[in-house]
């Protein structure tokens, strides 16, 4: 007998096609029938160990998390409500252009300081891997939910050729190369980049393009965190539309935002140029978050200049008043390419998190207010933390526009990424809200998708990308990584003022079969493991 029935379900399954009333059985961590009405047609219905009634409630795939900061928050915290509250059951990880594999002892150090502010030092962490696939390896022991890597960029270059703004040798190219092809034979399903953070940013265009080349040969995809979100935002999603062409790459384009007010109400252009890309024959997707506010660490606002060297680098240059004031004229009066070129607004600027308890004071405030209310300027409130804090702050930008957002969400290449950072006081509420947040808000209250569109851009959109080709769907022969919601009542608990609470409506979520949320708790099993890249 099969270890489980699904009865009376209404089922989303992925595809965008409309739902229907069915049982559906699992064994063995997969989907081994589906019965449609079974009720209605009054034929004998499927029996197993186990049956849940699922009257009222929606059965969907679980929602892929295609920009995830969980690199080390997976390892940390068994857990992992965070994320396998709101149904996600697979996250990719090695976003941005920075992450730990592959790396060596040197390089580890570096990345762990420069990306403190995403997933904490990590010294409660035990970094016994080096390479991409000793990092999957750790994984497989066992995790909350599944993930998938992208080869870091970033962190492949600072192996390579460190953290200065050069360009590489012919050899130190080759050496990259090597890496991104290792990596992909270990089984990352792609490559990110992080082109506003240091020292991914100081790879040229004709770099990037061929270590593009090699990511198209083993049948993944390049997912940039491209060169600004700002002033430069069409021409930065252009050059990327063009790189990958020329590469023959497949093309994901990371947190799919247009931010800052040169960018109000701008959404259609780069939907039109993606449209004249498509029609041409690329390949390619994106993903956004359904919230306004972006979230990233403070450091990352510095001129690129200011970051050439590393984080030890970064200190001394903050520890120089005659270098410090260098900096804050490049943020202030000309715009850092740090902060996408516009010049900085204070106000804009709220800090989430600190790593040392101590300025505690400053989270939940922008710099603007809390120099005003200190008596000094905001660059010294901000000078002040990255000291302090050795450049662990993470900040909330309030750049964002509503009506970009809706757009862009609309658009038939569409997926979802929370970009959740976990770390800090007070972290963006898309970490523990995002996946309830378009079914909540968007879906039932503002009907910018309908719910099977919208399940579809969480489920199977993103598994194709992946090229996963047992995930994604309510199918019989796919792996049970399920999620049971409430369309009625499915919302975002997080909110910016309490952006740790948990989403209502989601009772159940199986990964690999197994319940790692049962009404509405999370359970203890660790069904979670790397999803490797499939073979061409």
């Amino acid at each position: 007998m099969e270890e489980l029935v699904i009865r009376d379900a209404d089922v989303v399954d992925g595809s965008g096609a409309d739902s229907y009333r069915a049982d559906v059985v699992v064994d063995r961590g997969r989907i081994v029938s589906i019965v449609k009405e079974a009720a209605a047609a009054g034929c004998q219905r499927p029996r197993a160990r186990r049956e849940l009634d699922a009257e009222g409630l929606v059965l969907s795939p679980g929602f892929v998390d295609m920009h995830a900061h969980s690199d080390l928050a997976l390892l940390r915290d068994p857990d992992h409500s965070a994320k396998a509250a709101q149904g996600v059951t697979l996250e990719v990880i090695g976003q941005d252009g920075l992450s730990y594999a592959p790396v060596d002892d040197r390089t580890l150090g570096e990345v762990r300081r420069a990306i403190a502010g995403w997933n904490g030092h990590g010294d409660d962490v035990d970094f016994d891997w080096r390479s991409v696939g000793e990092y999957l390896d750790r994984l497989d022991r066992g995790i909350a939910v599944n993930a998938a890597y992208l080869i870091p960029q970033g962190t492949v270059r600072a192996l390579a050729v460190g953290w200065d703004d050069r360009e590489a040798t012919p050899a130190e190219l080759e050496r990259m190369r090597r890496l991104v092809a290792e990596g992909l034979e270990q089984g990352a399903v792609g490559m990110s980049s992080g082109l506003t953070y240091t020292p991914g940013m100081y790879a040229k265009d004709a770099e990037l393009t061929e270590l593009c080349r090699v990511v198209a040969q083993y049948g993944g995809y390049y997912c940039p965190h491209h060169r600004s979100y700002g002033a430069g935002a069409l021409k930065a999603y252009e050059e990327m539309v063009e790189l990958t062409r020329e590469a023959d790459c497949p093309l994901h384009l990371a947190h799919a935002t247009m931010n800052f007010g040169v960018n109000k109400g701008r959404a259609p252009e780069l939907l039109t140029l993606l449209d004249e890309a498509l029609a041409g024959g690329a390949d390619i997707t994106l993903d956004t978050y359904p919230y306004t506010p972006g979230c990233t660490t403070l450091v990352a606002l510095l001129p690129s200049w200011a970051s050439e060297g590393g984080p030890e680098r970064i200190l001394e240059r903050l520890a120089d008043d005659d270098t410090a004031e260098r900096i804050r004229h490049h943020m202030e009066e000309i715009g850092s390419d740090g902060s996408h070129g516009v010049p900085m607004e204070w106000e804009t600027i709220e800090i989430s998190g600190t790593g040392d308890p101590a300025l505690a004071e400053y989270v939940g405030r922008t710099v603007l207010e809390s120099a005003r209310l200190r008596g000094e300027s905001p660059w010294q409130v901000a000078r002040h933390l990255l000291l302090a804090d050795r450049l662990a702050p993470t900040i909330l930008q309030h750049v964002g526009h509503e009506e970009n957002v809706r757009a862009i969400m609309r658009h038939r290449v569409h997926t979802g990424g929370s970009d959740g950072i976990l770390q800090g006081a007070k972290p963006h509420p898309r970490a523990y809200g995002t996946f309830p947040h378009y079914l909540g808000h968007y879906v039932r209250e503002l009907g910018v998708l309908s719910l099977e569109e919208c399940v579809a851009h969480l489920t199977s959109r993103p598994a194709a990308r992946l090229r996963l080709p047992d995930r994604g769907l309510v199918r019989e022969g796919y792996r049970a990584d399920l999620v049971l919601f409430d369309p009625a009542t499915v919302a975002a608990g997080s909110t910016f003022e309490e952006p740790r609470v948990l989403p209502t409506g989601i009772p159940y979520v199986l990964v690999d079969g197994r319940f790692v949320m049962e009404d509405g708790r999370r359970t203890d099993v660790l069904a979670g493991r790397s999803v490797r890249r499939s073979p061409r």
